[in-house]
């Protein structure tokens, strides 16, 4: 026989039944992390409901190409009411008078500026706190620099997100599509790491957001003392206050493909590498419950992929191992499909496994990279 027969209890069937253990976890981290997602109706502001005032703060340094270019599609919403503070955080290039020139044309734009101090060194949460405080809305709504939303629609579909008792508002802050295969793996990571905070949202366990598309109300923010639990952590100013903040009842999602900010990506490994590791210090700062559910998460992962590649030792289970590899595919493109197509990715679909394999590989090396990078300034 080609297959293991389980007469005895040798190395094929014991290798089967690790690979069969594998796929379990896999298709219970599946069960937990897409179905979620897949299968939502969100609850949101109804349309004859009169929307409130809102405040949108962006934070820029050395951003005046970018802002020249997005922050047109921020200040002309489809909204009734709502201000856009763009911080300028010590630019030294022509990011003051872009601003400038913009607050001629739209009266809702108002420009906070920061000015360099040579004694105290801040990062990107000081100039989320001065822009925040800046707003006279409570609804807040944040966006990059560098970012820029799907449509007119976008800031209408975040505050429609602050149904009743919601004070957070997560929504999905893709990479625009462009060519190359390095482009697609990180719009597939960007994706993946979206797929897992709005199911945990959903699930009534959020344990982040971020900051290209996220929202949340004044009130909150100062009710939970802003970053002063992380302010010296560069990074967070997005997911480690939405972890410490955000619960099972307070919390909504905005995922409408018109809810989505676009913005782009790293053009080479090494940035995105560098980009990875400052995001990827905030992590041992969540909570224990959700460093757990990430933690299953990718143990499920590599579990599956090693057990496939012990399979390799005998000639039985070598033949199984394409099998329960395209088994997986199947599954997996099934469960992702209808969320695939919610946040407007179906082109990742395909490659999803090839995505995911690759990823899987080169985590450790964002894990180890954040070891040795110290970054003193903030950057998108």
């Amino acid at each position: 026989m080609l297959f293991p027969e389980f007469k005895e209890f040798g190395l094929p069937e014991l290798l089967s039944v690790l690979a069969g253990l594998g796929f379990i976890l896999i298709l219970i981290n599946y069960i937990i992390t897409y179905l979620p997602l897949g299968s939502l109706k969100t609850t949101r502001i109804a349309d004859s409901q009169k929307l409130e005032p809102v405040s949108v703060i962006i934070c820029a340094k050395n951003e005046d190409e970018n802002l020249t270019e997005f922050l047109p599609k921020v200040l002309t919403q489809d909204y009734p009411d709502f201000e856009v503070i763009v911080v300028n955080d010590c630019s030294w290039d022509n990011t003051e008078n872009v601003i400038d020139e913009f607050a001629k044309i739209f009266p809702n734009l108002k420009k906070v500026s920061i000015k360099e101090d040579s004694y105290y060194k801040h990062g990107k949460k000081f100039a989320v706190l001065v822009g925040i405080k800046a707003t006279k809305n409570n609804q807040l709504v944040f966006t990059d620099a560098d970012c820029y939303p799907s449509s007119d629609q976008w800031l209408k579909e975040m505050a429609k997100g602050f149904a009743v008792n919601k004070e957070v508002v997560l929504g999905y802050g893709a990479y625009e599509k462009q060519k190359g295969f390095l482009n697609k793996l990180i719009r597939f990571d960007a994706f993946m790491i979206a797929v897992g905070y709005l199911s945990g949202a959903i699930k009534g366990k959020p344990y982040m957001g971020v900051g290209r598309n996220l929202a949340y109300t004044k009130e909150l923010f100062y009710k939970q003392k802003g970053f002063s639990n992380h302010y010296h952590i560069n990074s967070g100013d997005d997911d480690l206050f939405v972890n410490q903040a955000a619960t099972a009842q307070n919390v909504n999602i905005a995922i409408d493909k018109n809810a989505i900010t676009y913005s782009l990506a790293k053009k080479t490994f090494r940035d995105w590498r560098l980009q990875k590791a400052r995001h990827l210090t905030t992590a041992p700062l969540y909570s224990p419950s959700s460093k757990t559910k990430i933690a299953f998460s990718y143990f499920s992962q590599y579990y599956f992929y090693l057990s496939l590649l012990a399979m390799v030792i005998t000639l039985k289970t070598l033949i199984m191992l394409p099998m329960l590899l395209i088994l997986k595919m199947i599954v997996q493109w099934l469960f992702l499909n209808k969320i695939t197509k919610k946040l407007n990715e179906k082109d990742l679909l395909l490659g999803s496994v090839i995505y995911e394999l690759i990823l899987l590989f080169i985590y450790p090396i964002f894990h180890i990279a954040k070891l040795f990078n110290k970054p003193n300034k903030w950057t998108n």
